[in-house]
């Protein structure tokens, strides 16, 4: 299993230094904050950023994150679609295949049925642009009860819809957790319909009080990722996992000794090899 680092994690950092604490500390691949990224190509081209990236031994894997997708106005739709466009074409540059797309806020008075239609109709319109660069998209839904979308039970409902080769899960142990996911949701997906999981743990409050700055490093709190393993080992996914914790006080630390203190605590939490970049379970 290879262990990216997600931009989320060292926030303060610009991307040139999330490249080098991630090459530093031993990661396989990252996962570009866009933002940083945007700031990045201000100065430097995509040619520099692959030579960069090569320099350093680390594969992009996703640029996160197109926010609110759906139920948007029409003219901030188009915005989500000349995104759509702007991250796909900088991802299929890079030979990066990912990009993360986030689902809008819940409507009121929506119903499950009016945020599946709409779901799996932008995913649709968005796939299409992305796959013209050979990019997927990997859907992430929140937990948090002002999303649309909450749990991976829907998520997975909504891309089995869509069916298609470039759109995909992301589950996020924050999220599932505080979403109220259920276990046989990851029993019922195709390994290769996760495209992305997101690792971090966090502090033992009641769910509806956990907010993202209340993450950790994984295996420091209370989300049950070790049970999120054993039902991945069931359905046979091992293809990677990325660290990605909101938290301002590692934000105000040093980027190199955060991205080691990450990874180490994936490797710890999950029982992988430490030896080796890329071991399994």
């Amino acid at each position: 299993m290879k262990i990216a680092l997600n931009g989320a994690t060292t926030m303060h950092a610009d991307l040139e230094t999330d490249i080098k604490a991630a090459s530093a500390a031993g990661f396989d691949l990252i996962e570009i904050w866009a933002a940083k990224l945007r700031e990045f190509l201000k100065t430097k081209t995509t040619a520099d950023l692959k030579n960069l990236l090569t320099e350093n031994n680390l594969e992009p894997y996703s640029i996160n994150s197109i926010e609110h997708i759906t139920f948007r106005s029409a003219e901030d739709y188009e915005k989500i679609k000349a995104e759509t466009e702007e991250l796909s074409l900088i991802a299929g540059e890079i030979n990066c295949p990912y990009v993360v797309v986030v689902p809008g806020k819940l409507p009121e008075n929506a119903t499950k049925e009016e945020i599946v239609e709409e779901s799996v109709k932008v995913l649709n319109e968005l796939g299409t642009i992305a796959e013209k660069h050979n990019v997927s998209l990997a859907f992430e839904f929140l937990g948090q009860t002002d999303c649309s979308v909450q749990t991976l039970d829907l998520c997975n409902e909504i891309v089995e819809k869509v069916n298609r080769e470039n759109i995909g899960n992301v589950l996020d142990t924050f999220h599932f957790y505080a979403g109220n996911s259920t276990f046989k949701a990851i029993d019922s997906m195709k390994p290769e319909k996760l495209f992305i999981f997101h690792i971090n743990d966090a502090e033992n409050l009641p769910k509806e009080d956990l907010t993202d700055a209340h993450r950790l490093y994984p295996g420091t709190g209370i989300l049950p990722i070790k049970e999120i393993k054993a039902h991945f080992d069931k359905i046979g996914y091992d293809r990677m996992v990325s660290i990605e914790i909101f938290r301002p006080e590692y934000w105000n630390e040093d980027p190199f000794e955060v991205a080691k203190k990450a990874r180490q605590a994936t490797i710890d939490v999950l029982g992988l090899q430490n030896s080796v970049a890329g071991g399994s379970w």
